[in-house]
């Protein structure tokens, strides 16, 4: 799936010359770093990635009964005038990537913004589509997906479960092995 993203990435762009991959935080920053590795191995060419973190552009802060963890945004060139690839894990209602992108538009005025993301398990509720898709997997609402990634898990998995439900150290969790490894 990373390989036939980054492909598509290189083949819609035309060049990876003013190309910039950002990971929103989590999971999105390992799969941009992934996805930058594949690409450069294809191109040849050395391709900036960043970590964006959007906690406080949520339209949920006010629900929240804690403060936002706070992570470090960390995008090591300018995005005015270049062509950004958010990455994501999974895309659901669409409000994490709108957050993402106020968060990226704060930081300077991109040409462009694209989203690539590992699973797409729909009930959008904002329109907001990618543009890369590793796999659309339809869910319920009564489940989520979990994506364990060896970079921050130790363990590359994608699971869909109940919502509120973990995988224990070896993934048990009674229910549907998607992918037992992210390719």
């Amino acid at each position: 799936s990373l390989s036939r993203i980054a492909h598509e990435i290189i083949e819609r762009n035309r060049t990876t010359e003013h190309l910039v991959l950002v990971g929103m935080r989590t999971r999105g920053v390992p799969l941009a770093k992934r996805l930058t590795a594949n690409m450069e191995d294809f191109e040849g060419l050395k391709i900036p990635v960043g970590a964006l973190d959007f906690s406080l552009y949520r339209d949920d802060l006010s629900l929240l009964n804690r403060q936002p963890a706070v992570q470090r945004t960390d995008i090591p060139v300018s995005i005015d005038g270049k062509s950004v690839v958010l990455v994501d894990d999974v895309l659901y209602t669409g409000r994490s990537a709108r957050a993402a992108i106020d968060a990226l538009i704060d930081r300077g005025r991109p040409r462009s913004i694209q989203l690539a993301v590992l699973i797409d398990r729909g009930h959008r509720e904002l329109p907001i589509r990618a543009d890369y898709v590793g796999k659309n997997i339809p869910t319920s609402r009564d489940e989520e997906i979990q994506v364990q990634m060896v970079e921050t898990d130790g363990i590359d998995r994608v699971f869909i479960a109940n919502k509120g439900q973990e995988a224990d150290s070896e993934g048990q969790m009674g229910d549907r092995l998607v992918q037992r490894e992210i390719p």
